[in-house]
């Protein structure tokens, strides 16, 4: 059997590493002229960072595994020696790094954060995100954005922005982009809400020493991987699979596996045509808009003032910034994240007034040092034509009740997999990875 496989990130290397340790025949077939997908290597001042998947989280042991079978090793966030920065309604508070991200907030308008908490954690429990459609109130869940249900659960501003902020952090979306049931399968699918947003036992808890593209790179090693190499149309018949790059090269298999995310796999032409609610599908999964942003300084000077480097913040265009400096700390590099609508406003700026909104930013957090870096560089993920978008695709009012059920079943020979068709870390590179490892396990038990 020969199985072809198109995308060449986490997912897609996962099912072709997989089905070729079986005995299968693989090639894939990426259109970058690198491998990675939403996983990309970058440098700043001659140190490496991560321009797209950063964190390996507690519990995602398919990463730690992978990570020690490719002879890498990880280091912790920095996090535990200084306080993050919160800034919500014009207040600003200062947490313990090693205790969470809930803030210090005066009393009524923290009694309604937890609250709150309290009310999403017990919902998003209900939830299966293998099936949330199935849901006894899947309709009441999916009819309504996230942002109505924050208008009708917290009183206070403060309670309202973190909720606001925390979606934007999360799904690179903003509250009224997306479904409550959505919101809530995105939380369970990560274990809990804290947890996607926490540091250490959390899902920002470690990286990988010389950047997480190291992984890609290394699992691409030993595989037949043709770079830029588009593919624009799949043909399925009797006989096998046809794929038509760009360049009109055919490639032949007897499956495919598409792992490229859903509005990019809805852009590709199908013949004969995917049923209906299967194009529908995808044209209804838009990927979030994010943009990464870092600044380099000589050295990590936010520590030497009890701060750790994280900030988490209703005021754009920056609203969450970790410290992401290499392991030695022999020099500081600060990333910013410019997320949702904040990203789509951000983005349509000319260069230098974005790069000045973003430093802009940073010195509000962490004073005027931080306004000269000695190097800055963004990387704008709904620029890229094969993403077009991350973290991942976001489900918006009725699209899970409506479409959901077509969102992993294979379509005769071609099969899916990427971040979001993970039904556990879900839009994490875990989830990648276990996505690619379901997908070749179905190829497997059906032939």
């Amino acid at each position: 059997m020969r199985v072809a496989v198109v995308g060449a990130g986490l997912a897609g290397l996962t099912a072709a590493r997989e089905l070729q340790r079986a005995g299968v025949e693989v090639v894939v077939v990426e259109a970058r002229d690198r491998v990675g997908g939403r996983v990309e290597g970058g440098e700043l001042e001659g140190r490496p960072v991560e321009l797209g998947g950063t964190w390996i989280g507690e519990g995602h042991s398919r990463m730690d595994a992978l990570v020690a079978e490719l002879g890498l090793e990880t280091f912790r966030t920095w996090n535990d020696e200084g306080k993050v920065l919160i800034q919500l309604g014009n207040r600003r508070a200062l947490v313990d790094g090693a205790k969470g991200a809930v803030p210090r907030l005066n009393p009524v308008a923290l009694a309604d954060l937890a609250q709150g908490l309290a009310r999403f954690a017990r919902l998003a429990r209900t939830v299966d995100p293998a099936r949330p459609w199935a849901h006894p109130k899947a309709e009441l869940l999916d009819g309504q954005t996230f942002e109505t249900w924050v208008r009708r659960t917290l009183r206070t501003p403060s309670g309202r922005a973190y909720f606001r902020v925390a979606t934007e952090a999360v799904l690179a979306a903003d509250t009224s982009d997306v479904s409550l049931l959505h919101m809530l399968c995105y939380a369970v699918s990560n274990a809990d809400l804290e947890t996607l947003l926490a540091v250490d036992r959390g899902a920002q808890q470690d990286r990988v020493v010389g950047g997480s593209v190291l992984v890609a790179e290394r699992m691409a090693a030993d595989l037949d991987v043709r770079l830029s190499t588009p593919v624009e149309v799949v043909t399925q018949d009797d006989a096998g699979v046809r794929l038509t790059t760009r360049a009109g090269e055919t490639i032949t298999a007897d499956r495919v596996v598409v792992a490229v995310p859903p509005t990019l796999a809805g852009r590709l032409r199908y013949d004969p045509l995917l049923p209906a609610w299967r194009d529908q599908l995808t044209q209804k999964l838009p990927a979030g808009t994010v943009a990464k942003t870092f600044a380099a300084y000589p050295t990590p000077f936010w520590r030497d003032q009890g701060l750790n480097g994280q900030v988490a913040s209703d005021t754009g265009p920056v609203k969450v910034t970790f410290d992401v400096s290499p392991p030695d700390g022999e020099i500081g590099i600060l990333l910013g994240f410019v997320e949702g609508g904040e990203a789509r406003r951000w983005q349509r700026l000319p260069e230098a007034d974005r790069r000045r909104a973003v430093i802009d930013a940073f010195v509000t957090y962490l004073g005027p040092r931080a306004a000269h870096p000695t190097a800055y560089v963004e990387k704008d993920w709904s620029a890229e034509e094969f993403s077009r978008g991350c973290y991942g695709a976001h489900f918006a009012p009725g699209v899970w009740t409506a479409f959901g059920e077509a969102l992993r079943p294979p379509i005769g020979r071609i099969h899916w997999a990427g971040a979001e068709y993970a039904v556990e870390w879900t839009g994490y590179m875990e989830g990648a990875v276990r996505s690619g490892a379901a997908t070749a396990r179905e190829i497997l038990d059906q032939t």
